[in-house]
């Protein structure tokens, strides 16, 4: 079992940046990849940037490539999503999520434990 707690959205102006943290619990933490998620209202939730086991390899959405940066600290148990050069479309719900062992990297469907969600608001 993993309980996962996102921190560190707020308001930000359009180019502007913000450090989102995921911590989770559990001692089994390092074994899992861990993923991004974000949900604007109307919309349906989309894959941002995903980590895997090591930390050495990542995956990114198109929409921010070169812009967010995914990050884990395994001693820590925590994981980061850098967000730089903020878009007002980038305003959603974002969700810390923590992959199974089937599915891929990018399916919400592959993923199974999640957080309560932390708000980005970009404001143009």
């Amino acid at each position: 079992q993993v309980q996962l707690v996102e921190s560190g959205g707020g308001l930000v102006q359009a180019g502007g940046s913000l450090r989102l943290s995921c911590a989770a619990s559990g001692r089994t933490f390092s074994t899992y990849t861990m993923g991004w998620f974000r949900q604007a209202p109307g919309k349906e939730r989309e894959f941002v940037a995903a980590i895997r086991l090591s930390g050495g390899s990542t995956t990114s959405a198109d929409s921010v490539k070169g812009r967010f940066t995914i990050s884990r600290d395994n001693a820590k148990n925590t994981v980061y999503l850098q967000m730089n050069i903020l878009k007002p479309e980038d305003t959603a719900v974002y969700y810390c999520a923590a992959k199974g062992p089937v599915g891929g990297t990018t399916n919400k469907g592959a993923y199974v434990y999640w957080g309560q969600g932390t708000q980005v608001t970009v404001s143009s």
